[in-house]
C-alpha cells in the first residue's frame, strides 16, 4: 500500500514537471543597480546636495533644540507643570505643542532675516550653497549671542584651546563654542526661572500641609488640598499670561 502511495506521489511530481515546461516558464522582472562614476562635476555637486539636505533634515530636530529658544521654553513650562501638580492633568503633548508655537513666535524675526538673507536669493540663483549656509547662520548666531553669557563663552574657548588673542571680536567665536554655551546659557536662564515659579506655590503647599498638621489631618495628603488653592492663585494672578509675556520679553 506504501509503495503504490508512493508512485503516485512520483507521478504527480512527473506530472506537475512536465506542464511546468510545457506552459512555459513564469518570467520575472529583472532588476538591476548600477552605481558608477560620473565625469560631470554639477551631477556630483547634485548629488551632494541631496545628501546635505536629507541630513539637514534628519537633524532638525536637534536644530531646534540647539539653535532656538525651545530650551529654555519647555524647561520653564515642565517646572510651572511641576510647581503646581499637574503632572497627569496637562498632558506633556499640551506642553510641547505650546513650547513649538511660543519658540515660532520667538524665532519668527530670525527667520525672516534668514529667509530675505539666504533663501531666498539661493532659490533664486543669485548665491551659493556655500555663501547661503553663511548668511542663513549670520541671524542665527545674533540671536544666539544676545542670549549667551561672556562666562559661558570664556569657558567653552579655554577648553577649545582658542587663545585670547585669537577672539578679537564676536564675529570670530567659532561655532563650536558657541553652540553649547548658548545651550549651557538656556539652562541656566530656564532653571532660575523655574525657581522663581516655585516659590509662591510653595508656599501654598507649606501652610496647606501646617494647617492640615495643626488640625490633626496627618492622615489627609496635603497636596490633594493644596491644588485647588494653587490653581486658584494661577487663574486669580492670570498666571498663563503672566508666564508667557515674561518668557517672550526674555528674549527681547
Amino acid at each position: 500500500m506504501k509503495n503504490k502511495l508512493n508512485i503516485i506521489i512520483c507521478a504527480l511530481a512527473f506530472v506537475g514537471f512536465l506542464s511546468g515546461i510545457a506552459f512555459g516558464e513564469t518570467q520575472y522582472p529583472n532588476v538591476s543597480l548600477e552605481i558608477g562614476g560620473t565625469d560631470d562635476p554639477r551631477a556630483f555637486s547634485s548629488s551632494i546636495e541631496i545628501i546635505l539636505i536629507f541630513t539637514v533634515l534628519s537633524l532638525l530636530p536637534t536644530i531646534i533644540i540647539m539653535m532656538t529658544s525651545f530650551t529654555r521654553v519647555i524647561i520653564i513650562l515642565s517646572f510651572l507643570k511641576s510647581a503646581i501638580g499637574v503632572q497627569q492633568n496637562l498632558p506633556g503633548q499640551v506642553i510641547l505643542g505650546l513650547s513649538l508655537f511660543i519658540t515660532f513666535f520667538i524665532m519668527a524675526p530670525t527667520g525672516e532675516k534668514v529667509y530675505e538673507q539666504a533663501l531666498k536669493p539661493y532659490v533664486d540663483g543669485q548665491i551659493t550653497q556655500q555663501v547661503a549656509f553663511s548668511k542663513g547662520m549670520d541671524p542665527l548666531r545674533d540671536f544666539m549671542l544676545k542670549q549667551t553669557r561672556e562666562k559661558d563663552i570664556v569657558l567653552f574657548s579655554e577648553m577649545a584651546g582658542l587663545k585670547s588673542g585669537d577672539i578679537k571680536g564676536v564675529e570670530d567665536i567659532p561655532n563650536r563654542v558657541l553652540l553649547p554655551a548658548f545651550m549651557i546659557s538656556e539652562l541656566k536662564s530656564g532653571f532660575q526661572m523655574g525657581f522663581i515659579l516655585f516659590i509662591p506655590f510653595l508656599i501654598v503647599d507649606m501652610v496647606v500641609a501646617s494647617t492640615l498638621m495643626s488640625m490633626g489631618m496627618m492622615m489627609l495628603p496635603p497636596v490633594m488640598i493644596s491644588l485647588p488653592f494653587k490653581l486658584l492663585l494661577f487663574i486669580l494672578a492670570d498666571g498663563w499670561n503672566l508666564v508667557i509675556k515674561s518668557i517672550v520679553m526674555g528674549f527681547k
